[in-house]
């Protein structure tokens, strides 16, 4: 069975998506696509062989699609994921699920009505091997109860229109849902401490940050934002156990011994670093859509990492230490 897909959204990341569909995943063929940009959609649908809609509700629409990817801009998100869980359709969300929470609940609520797991969203770092060999680690209980997690997220810099909040909300993103994924619980308060700043940012940006967790179990977590670091893009994960301690390995690469020195490559930006996992992500969602089935990071995931995304923003301006005011999580969805 080939699995027909929709687009909506043909930027860089739909690009990059669409291309995936096309030349990694076997059993699926993009089929469908629009964008605000209608003749960027006619282009990209040229390239793939797939038609080019007026929107994006006419692709969810389309009697041919069996799925839909979403990657168009943020606040259209919640709009289209509704849209396909009304066609009752399987719908693949990049991140953020929604912009708002209160909007990411609406999508669980739906979701929860029609019946059946619709949605994944794309926190693509559960993909990827380094993450999932610690977390097998993890509760395979070789290094006894989780006390301590360190994390690193550096960037070697970011363009002037970055703010604050995005320290949060577009970069530790990631962090807050792979934290909650790794140690199995959620996170029940956020505090940001603003180290002295770098020279090498503008003069709107707080950079570096500095994140500070508790999990509903207690393991405390502490989380670097440095999106200046010059040298590369860098993310490091350790925990911390009772009997032991696992570390995210850094990507592969040779080390180099000449003229006194040892070096290896720091990689630039996060495209090489987690390709791999993109890929997987896809060849996985794929699957579960052709199985029936669902296994990925769930809407409730997205509402999840909304509302801490959120209490973090609440944090950094506040400077307080923040209870984080979550939903229980419905039986629908494990709880």
């Amino acid at each position: 069975m080939t699995v027909h897909i929709g687009v909506i959204g043909t930027g860089m990341i739909g690009q990059d998506h669409i291309r995936r569909i096309t030349d990694v995943v076997t059993g699926a063929e993009v089929v469908a696509m629009a964008d605000l940009d209608a003749d960027r959609a006619r282009q990209v649908a040229a390239g793939v062989g797939a038609r080019a809609l007026a929107n994006g509700h006419d692709v969810i629409d389309d009697p041919l699609v069996d799925a839909v990817v979403v990657t168009s801009w943020g606040p259209t998100h919640a709009e289209y994921v509704l849209g396909a869980i009304a066609a009752g359709k399987p719908v693949f969300c990049e991140k953020p699920l929604a912009t708002k929470a209160e909007d990411c609940l609406r999508i669980v609520e739906a979701e929860q009505a029609f019946g059946r797991r619709l949605v994944q969203v794309g926190f693509m770092r559960r993909y990827d091997a380094g993450y999932r060999a610690m977390k097998q680690v993890i509760e395979s209980g070789e290094i006894g109860a989780p006390l301590v997690m360190h994390c690193v997220h550096r960037n070697a810099t970011v363009p002037e229109t970055y703010h604050s909040d995005m320290a949060v909300q577009d970069t530790a993103v990631h962090e807050l849902d792979i934290i909650r994924w790794l140690l199995g619980e959620d996170i029940v308060s956020a505090q940001v401490i603003k180290p002295r700043r770098t020279s090498r940012r503008f003069e709107h940006l707080q950079d570096p940050q500095l994140m500070l967790f508790e999990t509903a179990s207690g393991v405390r977590v502490d989380l670097e934002v440095f999106v200046n670091c010059r040298y590369g893009y860098d993310i490091q994960c350790e925990t911390v156990g009772e009997t032991g301690v696992v570390r995210l390995p850094d990507p592969a690469d040779v080390w180099v011994r000449t003229a006194s020195h040892l070096r290896t490559n720091v990689l630039q930006d996060w495209k090489p670093r987690f390709a791999a996992a993109f890929d997987l992500e896809f060849v996985e969602w794929v699957a579960s859509v052709r199985d029936g089935t669902a296994a990925g990071p769930s809407a409730w995931d997205g509402y999840a990492t909304a509302v801490l995304s959120d209490t973090t923003t609440e944090a950094l301006h506040s400077g307080r230490v923040v209870s984080v005011r979550l939903k229980d999580r419905p039986a629908f969805y494990g709880g």
